[in-house]
């Protein structure tokens, strides 16, 4: 699909030209504008072959990220016979990177789907009690098949490759490739490392696969917000 990412990589806004019949699947709330030729039909993603069971599964998941936030995986569907543009753009100022996928999974952190075209699977997966230690979220967005794939940061994303272990900041993490394993761990230093660095806990991964990293943490945008808003 035809496509520019323009104001990178700090206020990035991703324009989309769609061909007759051309589909596009974007996260709520992300439209900035679209041609009148575009039809947008509001749809609850639970994955291209799920059944009744695997819908009613995806409602539960979607009430459950209402409640602790995140997206609410209620996706828009853009397309038109005639074709047409539309313009996205994420929640927070950072990048939007381009994915193509060829068969395989990644995983994603909550926000940083923005949008998706082609043969591309998306649902929702269950991280576990290290995803929530991780500030991940208690679920990630899996994406796989065939197509396009636009992922959305707070600041740039730069692009890693583990091969063995590595490790990152869990505030950082946009997304990894599903062959990496990882596990939660103090960033060093003992006690007081834990307490007194900054850091508290951080991912490690092991594994080979890529892993997109973002220049910044938006816990620590919390953090300088916090003391300057009123009681």
């Amino acid at each position: 699909m035809q496509h520019i990412v323009k104001y990178g990589p700090s206020f990035s806004m991703l324009q989309l030209q769609l061909n007759p019949g051309e589909v596009i699947i974007a996260e709520a709330g992300s439209m900035v504008a679209r041609s009148t030729s575009l039809q947008m039909d509001v749809k609850l993603n639970a994955g291209r072959n799920a059944g009744f069971f695997g819908k009613l599964k995806a409602i539960f998941i979607a009430l459950i990220r209402k409640v602790i936030g995140g997206e609410t995986f209620f996706v828009n569907h853009f397309s038109s016979p005639q074709g047409g543009w539309v313009w996205l753009a994420p929640s927070l100022s950072g990048n939007v990177r381009h994915i193509p996928l060829q068969g395989q999974a990644m995983l994603f952190s909550a926000g940083s789907y923005l949008a998706s075209a082609g043969d591309v699977d998306l649902k929702m997966r269950w991280g576990g009690l290290r995803a929530i230690l991780s500030k991940e979220g208690a679920f990630f967005v899996e994406a796989s098949g065939q197509g396009d794939l636009w992922v959305t940061s707070y600041g740039a994303i730069d692009e890693v490759y583990c091969n063995g272990t590595y490790i990152v900041d869990n505030g950082h993490i946009v997304g990894f490739d599903s062959t990496l394993d990882f596990k939660i761990r103090s960033a060093g230093g003992g006690l007081m490392g834990f307490v007194a660095s900054g850091e508290g806990l951080v991912c490690e991964f092991q594994g080979q696969g890529r892993i997109l990293i973002q220049s910044r943490n938006t816990s620590s945008l919390v953090s300088w917000l916090t003391p300057m808003l009123p009681p």
